[in-house]
């Protein structure tokens, strides 16, 4: 048997990043969230880590800066986050605060997709799920300390 990517775990990661991707779609879309899938991951990641600047937001994320920008933009215009002027390193930053009506929406969407999240985790035993997380994660330091990520 040939060594194709589609072989590999990574191509495996991939498939299953899909998935992911394309369950969060529809429900977003069956419930008319409002947001995107893009603008919760924000939201969320926002509302766990308070007063990030842009660039560490991107970080965390996993976007450009440039498309960051837009999906705060967006954001922004509904009322869901503030930037407020700070100063980091000696440097001025715009620093990104969720707001409360961020907050309230984060709870909305958390609720409305929380049960779709539990329908999937029910199917496969909790010990699974642990071990896939610590793997996961395994893997993600490695990678992060094989790869040079510019964001």
């Amino acid at each position: 048997m040939k060594n194709h990517f589609t072989n590999t775990i990574f191509y495996q990661i991939e498939l299953t990043a899909k998935y992911c991707k394309l369950l969060g779609q529809q429900v977003f879309e069956k419930y008319d969230a409002g947001i995107t899938v893009e603008e919760f991951s924000v939201l969320d990641t926002l509302s766990c880590n308070p007063q990030l600047c842009q660039r560490d937001l991107a970080k965390l994320i996993l976007k450009d800066r440039a498309n960051t920008g837009k999906l705060l933009d967006g954001l922004e215009k509904k009322g869901y986050i503030a930037r407020k002027l700070s100063i980091k390193n000696n440097r001025p930053v715009k620093i990104v605060e969720i707001t409360e009506k961020g907050l309230d929406k984060t709870e909305e969407v958390t609720s409305k997709i929380k049960p779709h999240m539990n329908a999937v985790k029910e199917k496969i035993d909790n010990s699974d799920l642990a071990k896939i997380s610590g793997l996961l994660e395994e893997l993600r330091n490695v990678l992060n300390e094989t790869l040079e990520i510019r964001i």
